[in-house]
């Protein structure tokens, strides 16, 4: 499930995503305009920096921009960079795997099974889809969607 943080930290990147290329957002703009509590947007928006999604600049004529054009930027990697893993579970994690301790078989069990099914569905669609295609959407611009199978 998506966390708070997630959510902000997408709307967040969607709305630096609708900026002129290089200029530069307050959080405050960001935090006013999405609902989101200023000071737990400061942190998200440290994250994204730190993990190269985001760009700040302090003092006059300062703010965040994005690191790369939205068209690059997969929703699936904010999402693991703010949440972790896209699995419920960690025995069905590409990327945290750990086996379960009460499990004595994960090939057969049902639970891990239908988890990974999950995180493969949910995987398929965040890193298939850019932080341009999120925007398009706010935007109700359908046509310059391109969609992935």
């Amino acid at each position: 499930m998506l966390t708070k943080k997630g959510k902000y930290g997408l709307k967040a990147m969607v709305h630096l995503a609708g900026r002129p290329l290089g200029e530069p957002t307050l959080v405050t703009e960001i935090a006013v305009s999405n609902d989101i509590p200023k000071k737990f947007l400061d942190t998200i928006l440290g994250e994204l920096r730190n993990a190269g999604f985001v760009n700040s600049k302090k003092g006059k004529g300062g703010g965040y921009t994005l690191a790369k054009p939205a068209h690059e930027i997969r929703v699936g990697h904010i999402v693991r960079v703010l949440d972790g893993p896209l699995a419920p579970i960690q025995c069905a994690s590409n990327t945290s795997y750990r086996r379960c301790d009460d499990c004595a078989d994960e090939k057969k069990c049902g639970v891990r099974l239908i988890m990974l099914e999950a995180r493969n569905a949910i995987a398929l669609v965040l890193d298939n889809r850019t932080l341009a295609d999120m925007r398009a959407l706010t935007e109700g611009d359908e046509a310059n969607l391109m969609f992935y199978i």
